[in-house]
């Protein structure tokens, strides 16, 4: 009589057990997406960076969201993605970006960079594509301290200006092949700009 009872608490456990075995990955999943999201402009929009890509803790103050890209081949710097907001204009901004480049033939970087505008949530933005040889401030723009050289990099780069909230830098560099493997990933990435909560 008492078989009934113990094959209750039996089946009971098992389904627990069933349970915490599904439920785990699917805590990790949710986990994963959040650090995959992020927001700009006083959480006014919403982005998801590409699967893959790892957040980390930004190397300067002036950084709000940082990922660090998956590199292409063994010894190779992996990409990097910062997001911040600045002053500006936005022709100003994109100009200081051509300046961080340099061209092997000497040729002026503006004249191989390509821009593109697009209308996004409301916003107005501004994507960059440029390539050469890197000079490198790990700490920031503004930091000061000695630029490293870093031929064949390239940046994708997004200023999104908003109608209220100033304007926004997603700035993705890194050496040719990697931000090559993940531009698609950095392009789909802005165009899912929306605003936050929807």
């Amino acid at each position: 009589m008492q078989a009934r009872p113990f094959l209750v608490s039996l089946v009971t456990l098992v389904t627990s057990v069933a349970l915490v075995a599904f439920a785990a990955p699917a805590q990790a999943w949710q986990a994963e997406a959040d650090a995959l999201a992020y927001t700009i402009a006083d959480d006014g929009f919403s982005l998801a960076a590409p699967e893959g890509w790892k957040r980390v803790q930004p190397k300067s103050s002036i950084v709000e969201t940082e990922f660090s890209i998956p590199s292409e081949g063994e010894g190779v710097q992996p990409g990097r993605m910062t997001v911040m907001g600045a002053g500006g204009s936005v022709q100003a901004n994109v100009d200081r970006w051509f300046g961080q480049f340099a061209q092997a033939d000497g040729s002026d970087t503006k004249d191989k960079a390509t821009t593109k505008k697009l209308k996004l949530a409301g916003c107005e933005v501004t994507i960059v594509d440029i390539t050469g040889t890197y000079k490198d401030a790990p700490a920031g723009p503004f930091a000061g301290g000695k630029a490293v050289d870093r031929p064949d990099y390239r940046m994708l780069a997004a200023i999104v200006e908003t109608p209220d909230r100033g304007n926004y830098f997603l700035k993705f560099y890194g050496p040719g092949k990697t931000v090559a493997k993940h531009a698609d990933g950095f392009r789909a990435m802005v165009e899912g700009l929306v605003p936050a909560g929807k």
